[in-house]
């Protein structure tokens, strides 16, 4: 894809002020979105949130449905299916640190189950046939929340669009972004023109529901952003192999540290780079991430408070069942985001200093 010239595009948009209802910036963003993504609908929003908020209303999901969430989530996730009226159901991870225990799932499947919903954390999915094929075999929509996952592939599928829906994020510091935004991508037809109703009050109605027939929301993309949308999807390929290629590099640079051990990618899996994963094998491991923030490593259990959503401040009201395997899986994780910036030459220094951070803080500790 050839990149839009960056300044004569926004003076198009901000300066010259085209029509506000042609959408024109995000209609375009939509047809290159569905296209990268080898599906036949995008719907861009005004956050990834938004986006999983409204897959899930476009889904038909809404007041005593519930929804089987990862155990692991970001608590956003936790927000949208709330903000939909359902109730989240948390499945734990497996005993050997599968992101999703599909046993677990089947035994919480009840009359009010309507959405099974995986977090691919990291970029990063585990095994997912097993969730690809309770969600086909129960009749429940899958909604992937990918919003981290932009570009990781599973068995050659891109991961959202295994399901009904894949919701990503287009905020800063993700692979794709425009500052703050979001998208959904889905091969349902009623599911898209119900999406494209909801994130816009319903002035756009679905098929057989005439506009304004039903409440919406305002969860429109600005045409600015979506113009910085398409300027970041132009690059995107370059900038998926500097995050693989930073990621690998990273954990080559911590090298076989005592007490870390890489988390390997699962058969057919195929990850973004978005992150590098270790497990913590040494004593009070949440209190190494967080020693580990304080000295200039972000990673998201010490310096954004992942844990297990039973164990969530936000969550205590859905008065969630425990999940013991996911409280030991996210207190033990080491999830580094990996700092791909420009000028691209010192991708190698900024690797370098928090590897050298890392080797440092873990073997005093």
């Amino acid at each position: 894809m050839t990149a839009p010239d960056p300044l004569a595009l926004l003076e198009q948009v901000v300066t010259r002020r085209p029509d506000p209802a042609s959408r024109e910036q995000a209609a375009l963003l939509e047809a290159e979105l569905a296209a990268a993504h080898d599906v036949a609908y995008a719907v861009v929003v005004s956050s990834g949130t938004a986006a999983l908020h409204t897959a899930l209303v476009a889904a038909g999901i809404g007041a005593g449905d519930e929804v089987l969430v990862s155990a692991i989530p970001v608590i956003m996730t936790v927000a949208a299916v709330v903000l939909a009226g359902a109730r989240p159901v948390f499945v734990d991870t497996g005993p050997d640190g599968e992101p999703f225990d599909v046993a677990d799932a089947a035994s919480k499947i009840t009359s009010r189950t309507r959405a099974v919903l995986p977090v691919h954390l990291g970029g990063r999915s585990g095994d997912l046939q097993p969730v690809v094929d309770l969600a086909a075999h129960t009749g429940l929509h899958l909604i992937e929340d990918a919003c981290q996952a932009h570009g990781s592939r599973y068995r050659g599928w891109l991961l959202g669009t295994l399901g009904s829906a894949g919701c990503f994020s287009l905020k800063d510091g993700k692979l794709l972004s425009c500052g703050e935004g979001g998208y959904l991508v889905t091969n349902n037809p009623d599911l898209a023109a119900r999406a494209r109703a909801f994130q816009s009050h319903w002035q756009t109605p679905a098929p057989g529901q005439p506009a304004l027939t039903r409440l919406g929301t305002n969860y429109r993309l600005a045409e600015p952003l979506a113009a910085l949308a398409r300027i970041s999807l132009a690059g995107f390929d370059a900038r998926l192999a500097r995050h693989r290629h930073g990621a690998d590099r990273l954990v080559h640079l911590v090298g076989d540290v005592p007490g870390l051990a890489v988390i390997p990618a699962a058969p057919g899996e195929q990850p973004n780079g978005y992150c590098a994963l270790w497990r913590i094998l040494l004593p009070r491991p949440r209190e190494l991430s967080g020693r580990l923030a304080e000295a200039g490593v972000v990673n998201s259990v010490g310096s954004f408070g992942l844990r297990a959503a039973h164990q969530h401040a936000a969550c205590c009201s859905l008065h969630p069942a425990p999940c013991p395997n996911a409280a030991r899986a996210a207190d033990s994780l080491l999830v580094v985001p990996i700092p791909i910036r420009d000028p691209a030459p010192d991708d190698e220094a900024r690797l370098a200093r928090i590897a050298d951070l890392i080797t440092t803080e873990v073997a005093a500790w």
